[in-house]
């Protein structure tokens, strides 16, 4: 097996092991379950229906990694939703008082 394909399948495992919070990571466990019958049956001596198994598995699981990390990205970007949204007016007031101290200042400046 290729080791940079066995380093991601390595990788997707852990991702799926991992506990989440809404994505649902069923698919992805499947997957690698997947890969790891078909290496069974590789050891069993079943060679051909081995190799099928693992390959499709991962297949599988790259694809069903993706969308799984996708979810999270996703949740991630939903969770910073509210603080982007309440950050505009302390900027704008912020602005806003910038603004007329910057004004008071020149009329101060010019006005002796």
């Amino acid at each position: 097996m290729n080791v940079r394909l066995a380093i991601l399948i390595l990788a997707l495992a852990v991702l799926a092991s991992r506990p989440s919070s809404a994505a649902d990571d069923s698919k992805v466990k499947a997957a690698t379950k997947q890969v790891e019958q078909g290496a069974g049956k590789i050891g069993k001596g079943k060679v051909g229906e081995g190799v099928d198994q693992t390959a499709r598995g991962i297949g599988n699981t790259v694809v069903e990694g993706a969308r799984f990390i996708g979810q999270k990205f996703k949740e991630s970007g939903k969770g910073a939703e509210p603080e982007a949204r309440t950050a505009w007016p302390g900027t704008k007031d912020g602005a806003t008082a910038l603004g007329h101290s910057v004004k008071s200042f020149f009329s101060r400046l010019f006005s002796n």
